[in-house]
């Protein structure tokens, strides 16, 4: 019972690196595995928290032009303009880059606002993170 607060801990980064707030979950995975915690359950754990905030992202962007320019908003215009060339140009596989620092939240934004279907919204992002992840967990024990 004394991991819930860790696990809960890299779901919470997680989940807001990938929303509006600026955090990085990366140095919070990395750490629990320099700690021995299962790699798998934290691969999981921080998955399902970012892409979970990247529906909350997808969910602002069904709703973009409510939310537009205000100052919580989780991309600046240029940001967005830039995702929506990506998506226009690539369509929902642009999604595989939703990890990408910088571009990567005004994607899935893009997403919502371009009426991307949440089934297919949520598997592809799914992979993308999960593989980011996955990567993250291997390097501390390749090199450790």
């Amino acid at each position: 019972m004394t991991a819930l607060p860790a696990y809960a801990g890299l779901f919470l980064s997680a989940f807001l690196a990938a929303t509006v707030l600026p955090m990085q979950s990366e140095a919070v995975l990395v750490g629990m595995v320099l700690a021995d915690y299962p790699p798998v359950l934290l691969v999981a754990v921080a998955t399902v928290g970012n892409v979970l905030g990247s529906v909350v992202n997808w969910a602002i962007g069904r709703q973009v032009e409510r939310f537009r320019g205000r100052r919580w908003f989780p991309a600046s215009p240029a940001q967005v303009e830039r995702a929506t060339a990506w998506y226009r140009r690539y369509g929902r596989w642009s999604l595989l880059l939703s990890w990408v620092p910088v571009i990567g939240d005004p994607l899935t934004v893009v997403a919502g606002a371009l009426r991307e279907p949440l089934v297919s919204f949520v598997a592809i992002v799914a992979v993308a993170k999960c593989a980011r992840y996955v990567v993250l967990a291997a390097a501390p024990m390749a090199f450790g």
